[in-house]
């Protein structure tokens, strides 16, 4: 999946800098400090406890964010300057000036690939090195890959509803939470599954494809005719599509004037939409007319700021037929309101038949652009109405006629679940295991250091993601290994691989990046290539599959062994 050039990460956001942590990791590593552990050897493992969206995957994203941190960790004059002010006056000064030496070149970490499909308890990444600097590391880490998996996962989400065919376009950034989570949403949108953004600061930035028109503001702050400027209009080389004919026969005159040709179509259109002209806003027209002799070849419509069906459909067909006069193809139309299945599919057919009406062929092919709100649920909803309805004839037709969605609010926000829930635990110290124990079975973390392989069945899918004990034998191909699930005994089985991925790749030591890291379109494609591998029942909307993840009848008893001896014994009397 990597890019043959090595790539060192850099920071999209410059607000991501040693001090974006909260006060305790300050507190903690000036009490490590103080209490001599500044060199203990540490181990903590960053996972998630629960998938979002009540899924049961998560895509994982955000570990080249964290790579350009660990390149910045330092800090600086200003840095030190305050934190003198706000640690209590009786704080040693020497710590100040351990913490100036600090940085990240004894930390080692191994991640899965970013863009992978991941799993509850599945550590995405294990950060080997000193505890105090370690500690630190943990709310950035956090905070960098939370969101980042979160959108992700989203976007996938979204991409699974509307199908692989649908074009997506990522039109959050006026609803994000903030600039920051805007940026960011652009980026793992695009991973996830989406084809562009509106974004344009995300396209320089990252190379993603932008797309936009215009809003109704502009079809609205026209008014008249009139007010078409600069009507001249020359013919494009090579042409795209051939000149329409009017129904009449009566012939087009040869004019650069574009006004004049919007109008020679005007009535012939209505009439064959059955509309009455006076009803139509010439406003609405001048402002596509002003929009296609700015993008003549580039010019899709939005058609509902008055009526679809009697003002925004006859005068985007007149100024499209137009177009194709001077050689240039209509790109298409953006519905924002209404009933959107309906209307599409009733525009679709009215395009159809004004597509034969007017020797345009091109013209029943253009496409619709859905927006308003749309979220995950209605995305299922539209695609189960693909089967809903019946023709005269009856068969059975497309229950919406939509070719691509605009899509903001529910994305970028992640409006059904605003976090993740990423942890980072520490499971190792000095090469002993450590434990956190709760009443709680999901918040009992697993010990040590554990090295992860994903199991594949013979129908190529995966079958189960496993964790082994360091040291203990990876499991191989076509060998049988006992898989259990890590607290509920019952719960085991035998698995024979068809195929073994080790998941953990080192991503850096010795203060720089040592693995190869993708680009942005590389990542999309891993994404993709994973989502397909995953099996239809762990990715369907309602009532998903839980996926397994396992550990080997070694770690489990080690776990469990390691558990009593950490557990408190109770008396009673």
């Amino acid at each position: 999946m990597a890019s043959s050039e090595s790539k060192q990460p850099s920071l999209d956001n410059s607000v991501v800098q040693t001090l974006l942590t909260d006060l305790y990791q300050i507190t903690m590593c000036y009490s490590y400090w103080k209490a001599g552990k500044r060199n203990d050897r540490s181990v903590f493992d960053l996972f998630f406890r629960k998938n979002p969206f009540r899924g049961e995957y998560t895509i994982f994203a955000g570990l080249e964010q964290c790579l350009a941190f660990l390149r910045e960790f330092k800090f600086s004059a200003s840095d030190i300057h305050y934190l003198r002010s706000v640690l209590p006056a009786e704080t040693d000064p020497e710590f100040f000036k351990y913490l100036e030496q600090l940085d990240a070149s004894e930390v080692t970490v191994y991640a899965v690939p970013e863009g992978s499909v991941v799993f509850p308890r599945v550590p995405l990444l294990r950060i080997h090195g000193p505890l105090p600097v370690v500690q630190l590391l943990e709310t950035t880490l956090l905070t960098l890959v939370n969101f980042a998996s979160l959108v992700a996962t989203n976007a996938s989400r979204f991409r699974l509803a509307a199908g692989i065919d649908a074009r997506l376009l990522e039109f959050g950034l006026r609803r994000a939470q903030g600039p920051d989570g805007g940026l960011s949403a652009s980026k793992y949108c695009y991973i996830g599954g989406f084809d562009s953004t509106s974004n344009v600061l995300a396209g320089k930035q990252f190379g993603i494809p932008v797309a936009g028109t215009h809003a109704h503001a502009f079809v609205s702050s026209f008014r008249s005719l009139d007010e078409v400027q600069g009507r001249a209009m020359g013919v494009c080389e090579p042409r795209s599509v051939d000149t329409p004919r009017l129904p009449s026969g009566q012939q087009l005159p040869a004019t650069e004037d574009f006004l004049s040709l919007v109008q020679c179509f005007r009535s012939d259109v209505c009439s064959h939409l059955q509309v009455v002209q006076e009803e139509t806003n010439d406003g609405e027209l001048a402002a596509f007319i002003a929009y296609a002799l700015a993008f003549p070849s580039a010019y899709l419509a939005l058609i509902d700021t008055y009526d679809v069906f009697r003002s925004g459909l006859p005068n985007f067909v007149c100024v499209a037929l137009a177009l194709a006069c001077r050689g240039y193809r209509a790109q298409g139309i953006r519905l924002d309101s209404g009933d959107l299945a309906y209307s599409s599919r009733e525009v679709r057919r009215l395009l159809e038949q004004t597509s034969t009406a007017f020797s345009a062929p091109w013209l029943a092919r253009i496409t619709i652009v859905a927006s308003n709100d749309i979220n995950e649920d209605t995305l299922h909803s539209l695609h189960t109405q693909l089967h809903s309805i019946r023709t005269p004839q009856g068969t059975t037709a497309k229950g919406h006629s939509i070719d691509a969605f605009g899509i903001g609010t529910h994305l970028v926000t992640c409006q059904k679940q605003p976090a993740l829930g990423c942890v980072f635990k520490l499971v190792e110290l000095n090469d002993r295991p450590c434990m956190k124990l709760s009443q709680e079975v999901v918040k009992v973390n697993l010990p040590g250091v554990k090295p992860v392989y994903r199991l594949y069945g013979s129908d190529g899918c995966p079958l189960l993601d496993l964790m082994t004990r360091a040291g203990e034998p990876a499991p191989c191909v076509g060998q049988r290994v006992l898989c259990r699930h890590p607290f509920q005994e019952s719960r085991r089985a035998y698995v024979n691989p068809s195929r073994v991925e080790p998941l953990y790749k080192m991503y850096w030591k010795d203060g720089k990046v040592c693995e190869a890291l993708p680009s942005l379109k590389e990542i999309r494609s891993f994404v993709a290539s994973g989502m397909s591998s995953l099996r239809a029942d762990h990715k369907r909307p309602l009532n998903p599959t839980p996926y397994k993840v396992s550990v080997t009848d070694s770690l489990y008893h080690f776990t469990h062994d390691l558990w009593l001896e950490y557990a408190p014994i109770g008396e009673l009397s």
